[in-house]
């Protein structure tokens, strides 16, 4: 498995996400937390075979949940919104049932 396919985890599935690829041919991938933009980029026009214009990222922090008396923390990760350069096929991904 090549760096390119560590960087970029899944996609981001959501109604945001999805209102973002139909109007402004913008992707949202969940990627490691230590990869950056250049890295993001190149990943996506290895894996997918498209040209990207620019790399948004943002970080979060993982939530802390109990389950009775204990108490655990998600860990924190990272999102990338990849656009897309004009003219280039949009990537269509499927959803697990």
């Amino acid at each position: 498995m090549s760096r390119a396919h560590e960087v970029l985890r899944v996609p981001v599935i959501t109604e945001k996400s999805t209102h973002l690829k139909e109007n402004q041919r913008t992707l949202a991938f969940k990627v490691a937390r230590d990869a950056n933009k250049q890295e993001i980029k190149e990943a996506v026009e290895r894996i997918f075979k498209v040209k990207v214009q620019s790399v948004r990222t943002a970080a979060f922090h993982g939530k802390v949940r109990r389950q009775g008396r204990f108490s655990g923390r998600r860990p924190d990760w990272k999102k990338a919104y990849v656009t897309l350069r004009e003219g280039e096929k949009m990537i269509e991904f499927s959803e697990a049932t």
